[in-house]
């Protein structure tokens, strides 16, 4: 069962987006271009709106970066743009912040995904129950990431998750 994440609409994803004419820009041609029109999280933040439509984006960008970039398994990608998806999430929905951030590092055998926002509003992990259908977002970054955490900032917050990966 495919459950939708924060700001999924129904428009595919643009690394899915499959060329049907010869000569035709490639998936990883188109899938760079995010990177080229919002910026490259690997290397400065990306600062995104305060929209659902950003969280569609980040996701994006996240999978260009740990796919294309990185090149690391595809369960490890699936797993951080879901996490990703889950921050921005509560960036969109829970902190009134015109903008936030996204940061995307890679050290030896770990991946780092920082979101940061003007709030100081702490995010809460809370109790899930079978038949919850929302609140499940921190319950899905303290699963599926080995470690996560906020920083309190002088203006805001990041919240951030790490995850370890076994490949080179």
């Amino acid at each position: 069962m495919m459950v939708a994440m924060a700001g999924q609409g129904e428009v595919a994803s643009v690394t899915e987006r499959v060329p049907e004419v010869p000569g035709e820009p490639t998936n990883d041609d188109f899938a760079n271009s995010v990177l080229d029109l919002v910026g490259d999280p690997t290397i400065e933040e990306v600062r995104l709106p305060n929209r659902p439509e950003s969280a569609r984006c980040a996701r994006e960008m996240a999978r260009t970066v740990t796919e294309s970039h990185w090149g690391l398994p595809g369960a490890l990608v699936d797993d951080a743009v879901l996490l990703v998806s889950e921050l921005v999430g509560n960036a969109v929905r829970h902190t009134g912040a015109h903008v936030f951030g996204l940061r995307m590092m890679r050290r030896r055998g770990w991946i780092r995904v920082e979101v940061r926002d003007p709030s100081r509003g702490l995010p809460c992990l809370l109790p899930v129950h079978g038949l919850d259908t929302s609140g499940r977002g921190l319950f899905l970054v303290d699963t599926l990431s080995d470690r996560w955490g906020v920083d309190l900032l002088p203006r805001g917050k990041t919240t951030w998750f790490e995850m370890r990966i076994t490949t080179p």
